[in-house]
């Protein structure tokens, strides 16, 4: 089997996931400095990888879908949704941490799986990934957009109430693409400077958001919070149980932060030590403002009003004696939601890198700027994908397929760790998740529980996505795959 997945000698420079894959096939232990690394330069520190972290996870999350998933599924119970939500990325977190200590390679959950579960699976995971970076980033700017430009819709196309797409009459969303077009640029001139500016942002929107929760805390009035679970209206995911069920679900997509972070691996300075940091580290700190958020606005206004691509700003609208905070909280949050926007286009490339690694996609996408030292092709083309998605497409659409597809992410890299727990007992792991067949197996089972959860329509909107995806697999990635060659 090495044989077959070993390279010419030759060819010292081999792609990173594909010499690491390499190495796991083989008896020795696997090398700390993977090939293909000097390409990216490796500056991100722990708190680098925080503020990664959490400049993914803070954004259309905490200050859109608290408001938006209290309204039409859980009411008050949000807090609840976000618990059960925070629990199923906590277990996911503890297997990422352990998979990006041991195997720190780009390509996040893609190269997870394509070291332990093959090539095939792998490109289905890959594929998804799309959906939880380059069209989180969309959905954000749609966010983005909405509070730069004061209005509830922005894009061309939008949703009934079957969940059909249909046209609004809209003129395109020009901010969410000019954003996206920005913070593209910015990723492409280098991570260094990309790391800085999104580490000043995270700390303008936690500060932003600690004054939010102060400010609000004087302002709640109980009665809002009855009944803590409203009834379900007759209709699954309409509140009630199935309700908050169906809302942690949505709101997965705000977890989607600490796989980010894994997708930096060759760009921190101590991976096997920093990585778990900053994976959990971000996991914990989002969790605790997300449920204080959700508690402050559902008590500061009733929920069946938050329905609004602006619930914050609208919460503190609805309160006179805040007026003189709602401009500057609304300027923070724009600036929240950018670095999520550029958090977002950082992951993508770098998955987009790995799979053109291992010959699923065109070479060209592997490619690094000589002098910025980024997969700059991936991070333009992820980019321009990301402005046509925003362009058009509204945020409730957007958000339940970003949901779909890291729940899936999740539940794969749960089952990989115990695969490989089983194939390479005997390898060190700087990280090892507790109890680990109890740990994976659960995190993989409540991550595809809450899929459950999630619309008809999401369902069959993720079936055409797979198979154009499968398709491109077949009719390129099979033929060119380096495993085959």
């Amino acid at each position: 089997m090495s044989n077959a997945m070993g390279i010419n000698k030759s060819r010292s420079a081999a792609p990173a996931s594909r010499s690491v894959l390499r190495q796991m096939c083989a008896v020795r232990p696997i090398d700390p400095a993977p090939a293909g690394k000097a390409r990216l330069k490796q500056v991100l520190s722990a708190r680098a990888l925080i503020a990664i972290g959490l400049g993914a996870t803070i954004g259309s999350g905490i200050f859109v879908l608290t408001g938006t998933v209290a309204a039409n599924h859980t009411g008050p119970a949000i807090t609840l949704s976000l618990l059960i939500a925070a629990f199923g990325g906590g277990l996911a977190a503890l297997c990422y941490s352990e998979f990006a200590a041991f195997l720190p390679v780009p390509g996040s959950a893609y190269s997870y799986t394509y070291a332990t579960l093959g090539e095939a699976l792998a490109w289905f995971i890959g594929w998804n990934l799309l959906l939880e970076y380059a069209i989180s980033a969309s959905a954000v700017a749609v966010s983005w957009s909405a509070y730069v430009v004061s209005l509830l819709v922005n894009a061309p196309l939008g949703l009934d109430a079957n969940e059909h797409v249909i046209p609004t009459h809209a003129l395109i969303n020009v901010p969410a693409v000019v954003i996206v077009a920005a913070m593209t640029w910015l990723l492409y001139v280098g991570v260094r400077f990309s790391a800085g500016a999104n580490s000043y942002m995270v700390a303008l929107k936690v500060g932003i958001i600690i004054v939010i929760v102060i400010a609000g805390l004087s302002y709640i009035d109980t009665a809002n919070w009855h009944p803590y679970i409203p009834p379900n209206t007759g209709v699954r995911g309409h509140f009630g149980w199935t309700g908050i069920m169906q809302g942690a679900a949505i709101i997965f997509f705000s977890y989607v932060g600490f796989d980010t972070a894994s997708t930096t691996a060759l760009e921190a300075r101590n991976p096997q030590r920093d990585l778990p940091i900053g994976i959990l580290g971000a996991l914990l700190i989002s969790a605790v403002l997300y449920v204080a958020m959700s508690t402050v606005l559902t008590g500061m206004v009733p929920y069946t009003k938050l329905d609004s691509d602006a619930p914050v700003a609208l919460a503190l609208d609805a309160h006179p004696q805040l007026s003189w905070l709602s401009p500057l909280l609304k300027i923070g949050v724009i600036a929240g939601m950018t670095s999520v926007i550029l958090t977002s286009l950082l992951g993508q490339p770098r998955i987009l890198l790995s799979m053109a690694d291992d010959g699923l996609l065109p070479p060209t996408m592997s490619r690094c700027h000589p002098r910025f030292k980024t997969p700059h092709v991936s991070t333009v083309i992820t980019g321009v994908f990301a402005a046509l998605i925003a362009a058009v497409f509204p945020l409730d659409l957007l958000t339940d397929l970003i949901s779909m597809g890291i729940l899936l992410a999740f539940a794969v890299v749960c089952i990989g760790v115990l695969v490989l727990r089983y194939t390479r007992p005997d390898t060190p792991r700087p990280f090892r998740v507790p109890f680990a067949p109890v740990t994976c197996v659960l995190g993989a089972t409540v991550c595809l529980g809450m899929t459950y959860f999630l619309s008809a329509a999401t369902w069959l909107r993720l079936l055409v996505w797979t198979i154009i995806g499968m398709s491109i697999y077949a009719f390129y990635g099979y033929r060119h795959s380096h495993l085959r060659q």
